[in-house]
């Protein structure tokens, strides 16, 4: 069980529990399309489920949970509380082998907006055989009040991702490569 999950058992998307079903698809329940998606096939009906249903399963094996609500953060797009934010997802106009994700957060000031999209960036490209993509590029709306630099961030993180083939780790180094200890390295006493 994940840490920050408030119960061991998810809501089903019954009316009573707040969410809609995994396998419900509403326009009045998903963020509008952002400035990223513009000109792109954005997903929609069976199409955005079926990404959305792996974005769970991706989320929930790297741990990419909402720390504030206390679920999975794929679980945002069925939260009825909250029903402009979360991801909407587009095909690449020039290379359907890009996929493109934007998130949406509840609130302009989201403070866990960098931790929750580098989690999705790390997440989809980290297990990239799930999925029919050579890349999902991920940015944060520009509701966000640190969209720009959040994206660039997004940007440079991508930018490594393809040079390598890896996914870089939180201190910038791909994935399973042992960083070289130095005289700034920190080691734990325990």
């Amino acid at each position: 069980m994940n840490p920050f999950t408030r119960s061991a058992t998810p809501g089903t998307g019954s009316r009573g529990d707040g969410f809609d079903a995994w396998d419900a698809y509403s326009l009045d329940h998903v963020p509008e399309p952002g400035p990223f998606l513009e000109d792109h096939e954005v997903l929609t009906g069976d199409d955005h489920l079926a990404f959305h249903r792996l974005t769970r399963e991706v989320f929930e094996e790297r741990g990419v949970y909402d720390a504030t609500f206390g679920y999975n953060l794929a679980r945002l797009n069925l939260d009825r509380r909250h029903p402009e934010s979360g991801f909407r997802y587009a095909v690449e106009a020039d290379d359907p082998s890009v996929l493109r994700a934007e998130f949406t957060p509840t609130t302009e000031f989201c403070p866990q907006a960098d931790a929750l999209i580098t989690g999705s960036f790390r997440a989809w490209n980290g297990l990239e055989h799930r999925h029919e993509y050579d890349l999902v590029r991920v940015r944060v709306s520009p509701s966000h009040h640190q969209s720009v630099a959040l994206n660039e961030s997004l940007a440079d993180l991508e930018e490594r991702y393809l040079e390598t083939g890896e996914v870089p780790d939180a201190d910038g180094h791909e994935t399973g490569a042992s960083p070289s200890p130095d005289e700034t390295t920190a080691e734990s006493p325990f």
